[in-house]
């Protein structure tokens, strides 16, 4: 099957094992569950459409000719001026709910929609878009050129490309006046210019987070509210401004998301300044596992030392014998006085005298054995080579050989040195009673010419 030229349809099918007419993210952000999208008579409880269209952006329209709409469905709404194409993302009751939440201040801002998108009008549509990129590049550069303090960040066409939206970015006032003459001249559309900040901005372009997950911007988040440095204390996280900052390098919106527990559960916890006085030493608080609710306790202020880990119970029940002027015998719940820690030594279960015992000798090599021969009937191997294997294996195995050599090759020489192969000194009396003749050459070196090699003659192996 040819999967390449294949074309996948985003909105048809259920998308993470959810229905297509509840939820499921598709291919846009801010999806809102439907969880009524059941019920029967959803639908018709109120013709209010909520309409979808480049990354964040949504809008709100009457369905005044009763469509029958469903979500996922492409229609093309009033827009000023022209009409503009969108994915229908929520029907029924529920956007009403969204409604309030978008604070719509007056019903006019409400439109309508038209139709569901045909062909020509998904033609126009995609024109438009493959213009945005380079409409982007080319709007940035010109506000370069007239020193504007400005990140153009995103650039979207209306649906039939009568209109664009500039998406900004400014720490301060900008004075775009010229900016618009020049883009409308150079792109021949009507221009609106929206300031965002910089969290709709990574709302926009997406990403995902330092958690492996989407940004949440970018999928469900529509509100956004003031994140503050407070939200790390409560949970006791460390300060550090680049584990905090997430992609927008501003403040992580999750920082607030359980603050609220963290700060139920700080109440429990006993205050750090409180001392705990014991019958053995003072304690102080030393570092605390907020949703545990355990306190670990030291001895000393700034130091960890015999620290001592107690609930949180049980620190307010120290708390207020100390109140009554009553001091516990340890920071344990049952009262019990600490056991002394005993010093371990180390030489308990060591030898002392390891390092004192004698190393092994290494056994000397014993001389080697004097080669005897006997007779042909006599066993090859002696008592004294029998001895020699187990002193020197390597000096036996010559040995065998030699024996075996000589059943081959008859008897050795006696008169030869112990160690020399027989035969040797023949040849040697052989080259010596050569009489070859030597001639000299033009350099005085004496040259002496090599005998012809001999074929040896064949001897019958005779056994013991």
């Amino acid at each position: 099957m040819d999967y390449k030229n294949m074309k996948f349809k985003i909105c048809n099918g259920c998308d993470r094992g959810l229905c297509r007419a509840a939820c499921g993210r598709q291919n846009k952000q801010l999806n809102t569950y439907d969880w009524l999208a059941d019920v029967p008579g959803n639908t018709q409880s109120t013709d209010l459409v909520e309409v979808q269209f480049k990354n964040t952006r949504k809008g709100y329209y009457h369905n005044v000719n009763n469509l029958d709409l469903h979500k996922g469905d492409i229609v093309a709404v009033e827009a000023n001026p022209g009409h503009d194409i969108g994915v229908v993302t929520l029907t029924g009751r529920l956007v009403k709910l969204q409604i309030k939440k978008a604070n719509l201040k007056s019903a006019d801002d409400i439109k309508r929609i038209y139709r569901i998108a045909k062909q020509v009008d998904m033609d126009k549509y995609h024109e438009a878009k493959s213009r945005e990129h380079g409409t982007m590049i080319q709007s940035r550069q010109i506000a370069k050129d007239l020193n504007l303090q400005m990140k153009i960040g995103d650039v979207e066409y209306q649906g039939d490309g009568n209109k664009a939206i500039f998406y900004y970015i400014a720490d301060e006032r900008v004075d775009f006046r010229q900016l618009i003459k020049v883009l409308a001249d150079t792109f021949h559309v009507r221009i609106e210019m929206k300031q965002i900040g910089a969290r709709q901005e990574a709302g926009r372009i997406g990403g995902t987070g330092p958690c492996g997950r989407e940004l949440c911007c970018a999928t469900w988040m529509k509100n956004f509210v003031s994140v503050s440095t407070n939200a790390a204390r409560f949970q006791d996280i460390s300060l550090n401004p680049q584990k905090l900052a997430g992609m927008c390098a501003k403040l992580k919106c999750c920082l607030n998301y359980e603050v609220d527990d963290y700060v139920e559960a700080n109440k429990k916890l006993p205050s750090k300044e409180v001392i705990l006085q014991t019958q053995d030493s003072d304690y102080y608080l030393f570092k605390t596992d907020i949703l545990a609710g355990i306190c670990t306790y030291s001895t000393d202020k700034n130091l960890a030392v015999n620290l001592e880990e107690i609930t949180a119970k049980r620190a307010h029940e120290i708390i207020d014998m100390n109140k009554r002027g009553e001091k516990p015998l340890s920071l344990l719940e049952d009262g019990k006085e600490k056991e002394p820690k005993k010093p371990v030594d180390l030489l308990a279960n060591a030898d002392i005298s390891r390092f004192d015992k004698s190393k092994k000798k290494k056994k000397k090599k014993q001389p080697k054995a004097p080669k005897t021969q006997d007779n042909a009937n006599t066993s090859p191997v002696s008592h004294a080579q029998e001895g020699a294997k187990e002193s020197n294996p390597t000096q036996a195995a010559r040995q065998e050989g030699q024996v075996n050599r000589q059943k081959r090759g008859g008897q050795p020489n006696q008169n030869a040195p112990t160690g020399q192969r027989p035969g040797a000194s023949k040849n040697n009396n052989r080259r010596r009673n050569n009489n070859t003749p030597r001639d000299n050459n033009r350099n005085g070196k004496a040259t002496e010419s090599k005998p012809a090699p001999q074929k040896p003659t064949p001897q019958k192996s005779t056994e013991a």
